[in-house]
């Protein structure tokens, strides 16, 4: 591994050549991944009409993360976060590669795409915290929030191109855009083979079962990190309807795969506007106060979606609940980074990352179920009070989060 010292990173990010490298993967990989999870929905929601398997279908990307996390996280800390990330997203690339050739010649129905969702959760357990990782190690920690708000960025705007494209190419066939999508995730994977780490060599730490555990420890003996952790965990939880937006798209907006993808986009146009702002907010004060506030908007936001009949007033609502999430991503994340030594992030960013899947595949499991059962504009209404009301209940369970005042321990 090569080492950069501290004084070798350009001091704007854009001319730095490692962040650049990390930038590309993270875009390339998410822009595939928005992808392919438009086509799968749509996919599962055509041939089955079934808002119960768009639950499962969460579900089975999350199930992988709960087996793995605590195991993915001391290989992360032991081995070449690189390698990690690049053979994480060839996997992906692979499997939906395999997937888009069953599409095409109609040889796989629905239960060989929830066995490739299933392999799909497993790679993006082991990518993401190593990939979260990664960062500290590329630019300097006094512009790590910097770097995070623009890596947020990135991976919104991603969001954006992917789920329109992805429902525009999904006209054609779902083959299209998984087609798309295998290469994007090959392309990320080899993005990442020339990046140079400013951060030494970490000593390779024997794996047990009590040093995998050690994240989970470091969070639960810091209780601004745990309750901003769970916080963003239940509520996206409880207001996470990912999985829904098929049925609002077809069923009560009246818009075909293409209006499925602007939903999905809409959130990220609202995440990227939020990120040109995101210094003006000066997030060096009043971290807890903005942090519940951003939740609180999120959870409104959610209610009137799911009461929304209109597609521009569902947009909109959309939008805003995108910034506000972004608020609420880029605190997170940098009180993580910077409250974390680099020895520790492999497995604290792991289970990170276990609270993320929780609010968004075990999310869309809990949208999936609830709307089969009340109805989905009711289970959207429901999940946007919840969100409200978890905001409520944390600032009283957790005060030293809703006193927090800057990002840095």
């Amino acid at each position: 591994m090569t080492v950069l010292p501290d004084d070798a990173l350009p001091l704007s990010l854009r001319r730095s050549p490692p962040f650049i490298m990390f930038w590309t993967s993270r875009v390339l990989g998410s822009l595939a991944f928005q992808m392919s999870s438009v086509a799968f929905s749509w996919l599962i929601y055509d041939l089955t009409d079934s808002a119960y398997l768009l639950g499962l279908a969460g579900l089975a990307q999350f199930l992988p993360m709960v087996l793995l996390t605590f195991v993915v996280g001391s290989v992360a800390d032991r081995f070449d976060r690189r390698r990690i990330v690049s053979l994480s997203q060839i996997v992906q690339g692979l499997t939906i590669a395999v997937l888009t050739v069953g599409t095409a010649t109609g040889l796989m129905g629905v239960s060989a795409i929830f066995a490739g969702l299933v392999i799909l959760g497993a790679a993006r357990t082991f990518e993401r915290p190593a990939m979260a990782a990664l960062l500290p190690g590329i630019v300097p920690l006094s512009v790590l929030p910097r770097a995070v708000a623009v890596s947020s960025s990135a991976m919104q705007t991603a969001t954006i191109l992917g789920p329109s494209l992805g429902g525009l190419l999904f006209a054609f066939g779902a083959y299209v855009p998984l087609g798309l999508s295998a290469l994007l995730f090959l392309f990320a994977a080899v993005s990442l083979v020339p990046l140079r780490l400013r951060e030494k060599p970490r000593p390779a730490e024997p794996m047990s079962l009590s040093t995998a555990f050690l994240g989970l420890s470091f969070i639960r003996r810091r209780p601004i990190l745990l309750g901003a952790l769970s916080l963003d965990m239940v509520a996206v939880l409880l207001g996470g309807f990912t999985a829904l937006l098929p049925i609002f798209a077809r069923d009560i907006l009246h818009a075909g795969p293409w209006g499925l993808g602007l939903l999905r986009a809409a959130p990220a146009v609202g995440a990227v506007l939020m990120s040109v702002f995101i210094d003006r907010l000066d997030l060096e004060r009043g971290v807890g106060t903005k942090l519940f506030a951003s939740v609180v908007v999120f959870g409104l936001c959610t209610v009137i979606f799911a009461a929304s009949t209109n597609l521009a007033l569902s947009i909109a609502a959309l939008i805003v609940l995108g910034a506000a999430d972004n608020i609420s991503v880029v605190i997170r994340q940098s009180l993580v980074q910077l409250s974390t030594p680099d020895d520790m992030r492999g497995r604290v960013n792991a289970v990170n990352s276990l609270f993320i899947g929780a609010s968004n595949q075990l999310g869309e499991f809990e949208s999936g179920m609830t709307a089969g059962l009340f109805g989905v504009v009711e289970a959207g209404i429901i999940g946007g009070i919840g969100t409200i009301t978890v905001a409520i209940a944390w600032m009283h369970l957790f005060p030293s989060l809703r006193k927090a005042e800057r990002l840095a321990p």
